[in-house]
């Protein structure tokens, strides 16, 4: 079992960036692909970004390709979020998630879930 705990969250200017950590508990996090999502009042809760086992393969939504970098330190237990150029529509709670699968976008796909981090974007 894993337990995923998010961290970085908070408030930010247009513009702005964001560095969003996720910590893992356990000795088997490098058996999991990871995966951010993030989930805005009155939405389903959409794929971000997924990063594979080693961290050489990662995938990416549409809407924040070029702007947002998935990253992971696996002698940290640690996947990171780089968010850069935010905008308002990036306001939402941010979680990280493990998989077993490789690089899914699918929330189904995913194991384990951290409770999230808030990330406000002011125009």
């Amino acid at each position: 079992q894993v337990q995923l705990v998010e961290s970085g969250g908070g408030l930010v200017q247009a513009g702005g960036s964001l560095r969003l950590s996720c910590a893992a508990s356990g000795r088997t996090f490098s058996r999991y692909s990871m995966g951010w999502f993030r989930q805005a009042p009155g939405k389903e809760r959409d794929f971000v970004a997924a990063i594979s086992l080693t961290g050489g393969s990662t995938s990416y939504a549409d809407s924040v390709k070029g702007r947002f970098t998935i990253s992971r330190d696996n002698a940290k237990n640690t996947v990171y979020l780089q968010m850069n150029s935010l905008k308002p529509e990036d306001t939402a709670a941010y979680y990280c998630a493990a998989s077993t699968y490789y690089l899914r976008r699918g929330r189904d796909d995913y194991d384990y879930w951290g409770q999230g981090t808030q990330v406000t974007v002011s125009a």
